[in-house]
């Protein structure tokens, strides 16, 4: 038997409209985060709604990665308070990752093309052996539970809503990942829309969104 599944999908923007009591109104079991937004705002939407909370960095985001070593060096407390910081309170970070999260399979793979030496930039064929990584997770896992409901990304698959300047490049690998984990959808940001609206794409049977700043979705599970 099918149920459905409320997921507030966010990323790039702060909505003012969420960033209030009222945002419980929209009653999601889930809000996704598809990156560059303030660790508070996501924090807050956590707190207020009570529901989990999953995201992928995008490429104004802080670095996440500390040094095994460095940790190991400190006394546990400073660790764990390393950790803590590091990411936003109560929000998991899905980054390379595939999940199980309030009954959706979900896959997570953050940052963007790289353009300079920021955090989670990285070239197209650093990006293919991420995916291939990623590839592997998936045949691991047990035949009924391979492929995923939500591919949440930072940028979109090239070619799909991004643009020619390479900062906004799409992901060209992410088409080999949609063949493999046959999404329902794929969740991005980071192509900001100025104000015009951003036409759904698809790439097989997967429905593209470029959520910014907010997106509320109804998934059939």
């Amino acid at each position: 038997m099918s149920r459905t599944v409320r997921v507030l999908v966010v990323a790039d923007e702060v909505a003012p409209q969420l960033y209030r009591p009222e945002v419980r109104e929209l009653t999601p079991d889930l809000v996704v985060s598809c990156g560059d937004l303030p660790f508070e705002y996501l924090e807050y939407l956590v707190t207020t709604l009570s529901v989990p909370l999953v995201f992928v960095p995008g490429n104004h985001d802080p670095d996440l990665k500390v040094d095994r070593s460095t940790l190991a060096a400190q006394p546990l407390s400073w660790s764990s308070h390393m950790r803590d910081a590091l990411e936003p309170g109560g929000c998991e970070n899905i980054d390379g990752k595939i999940t199980a999260v309030a009954g959706l399979r979900i896959a997570g793979l953050g940052g963007c093309i790289r353009y300079n030496e920021g955090p989670h930039q990285y070239t197209q064929r650093q990006m293919s052996r991420r995916v291939m990584r990623m590839e592997a997770r998936n045949r691991m896992r047990p035949p009924q539970r391979r492929g995923v409901d939500l591919l949440v990304t930072h940028a979109p698959p090239l070619g799909t809503g991004d643009a020619a300047d390479l900062p906004h490049q799409g992901i060209g690998a992410l088409h080999r990942l949609i063949r493999v984990l046959e999404p329902t959808y794929l969740l991005h940001g980071h192509i900001h829309p100025y104000g015009f609206e951003q036409p759904d794409r698809r790439v097989g049977e997967t429905r593209i969104i470029n959520v910014i700043p907010y997106k509320l979705l109804e998934v059939e599970v």
